[in-house]
């Protein structure tokens, strides 16, 4: 498993300017940070993503990013490197988030005997 996020480094801004944005691509099992990206700002982390997976061997890996990564470009990039992915998904992208709704709660009959679900609830840092 490879997780690719965005932080903003707090504290890093210097008077007028904005604080550090980083794209990292972090080796979950081994707890390695495998390769990081400056972005000029937090809606920069679309473009950053494609040229931290272009550095990285993601061959036989199941990369995961989250919503703001879910993009076509993205998920061709990792299939194109030998990689598989789990992209998050938001209602706030109404039409694919219903698409994949309606494809859970009523699967086609062909597709019922492959289809497995599991559902995890997490609790930390004030969330669930």
């Amino acid at each position: 498993m490879v997780a690719v996020d965005g932080k903003t480094l707090r504290g890093s801004h210097d008077g007028g300017q904005s604080p550090i944005h980083l794209v990292s691509a972090f080796a979950s099992e081994t707890g390695i940070v495998l390769g990081q990206v400056k972005t000029s700002g937090k809606s920069n982390k679309i473009t950053a993503i494609p040229e931290l997976l272009e550095w990285l061997d993601v061959r036989g890996a199941i990369d995961t990013i989250n919503a703001m990564g879910c993009q076509k470009a993205i998920a061709e990039k990792i299939i194109d490197k030998g990689g598989d992915y789990l992209l998050a998904l938001k209602g706030n992208q109404s039409g694919l988030y219903d698409d994949v709704r309606l494809h859970f709660e009523q699967p086609a009959p062909a597709s019922l005997a492959r289809m497995t679900f599991a559902e995890t609830i997490d609790k930390g840092h004030g969330r669930i």
